[in-house]
């Protein structure tokens, strides 16, 4: 399983949102020294984020490019990829992976044309609340699941998901297992999960239910374990 440490950008510095929310911002530091950090212990990848796009207050373009320049880990990034264009400058930075959310909602067959074009280059970001998609920086909620979201992209060159429970995000309150289970049996694609990881043993069992990843923010931020004992779990070491 990879471990995918979480740098999430709001006006140029790295922050944690409690389920989403812009107003409940923890700030951390500069990304760079970050990316930097979690590079030297061995993360071999970064889950970034640009949260001013996503809820559509502006933008981290410069960082995200910065980050990507860097060299130091493969990089997947969404947040605010609503174009074609958007998709296509970010794969250009030289990021491995462009997560698109609200865009797989809107534009679905769009998604599907740029997939094929670039195949394993593009993944679904389904950000739910009880199971249904929520988009436009989780401010929309649909009816849709984020599952039967899945589905409809079978077959298009997408095979990774990031399955994301919105009411444990930022809240340490460890990952919804059930949901991630059921993602990882039925969807067909791998799946990365994400919100909620407090411990080792969170990590654990996101392995233990067939996840392909974990991604990991403020429980790295905070201390709750380093990257080194995160990838030790990852890589099948006994905790």
């Amino acid at each position: 399983m990879i471990l995918y440490p979480a740098i999430d950008l709001k006006q140029g510095r790295a922050v944690q949102l409690q389920q989403g929310e812009m107003h409940r911002a923890s700030e951390y530091g500069d990304p760079l020294t970050i990316a930097h950090a979690y590079a030297a212990d061995g993360a071999k990848w970064l889950h970034v984020v640009d949260l001013d796009g996503a809820f559509g207050k502006g933008s981290n373009q410069e960082i995200l490019q910065q980050i990507a320049a860097l060299g130091l880990q493969q990089v997947q990034t969404g947040g605010g990829i609503r174009t074609a264009d958007d998709v296509l400058r970010r794969l250009s930075w030289g990021v491995q992976r462009v997560i698109v959310g609200t865009m797989a909602l809107e534009n679905p067959n769009l998604v599907r044309e740029l997939a094929t074009a670039h195949p394993g280059r593009i993944a679904l970001g389904l950000d739910a609340r009880e199971g249904k998609v929520a988009t436009r920086g989780w401010a929309v909620q649909t009816d849709v699941t984020a599952l039967d979201t899945a589905l409809s992209f079978a077959g298009c060159g997408i095979d990774t998901v990031i399955y994301t429970d919105i009411a444990r995000d930022g809240m340490l309150s460890g990952p919804n297992l059930g949901e991630l289970r059921r993602m990882v049996q039925d969807c067909g694609m791998q799946v990365i999960a994400s919100g909620g990881i407090s411990s080792l043993k969170d990590i654990a069992n996101c392995a233990a239910a067939g996840s392909a990843g974990c991604i990991v923010g403020t429980a790295l931020y905070e201390g709750k374990f380093t990257t080194i004992q995160a990838l030790e779990v990852c890589h099948g070491t006994e905790i």
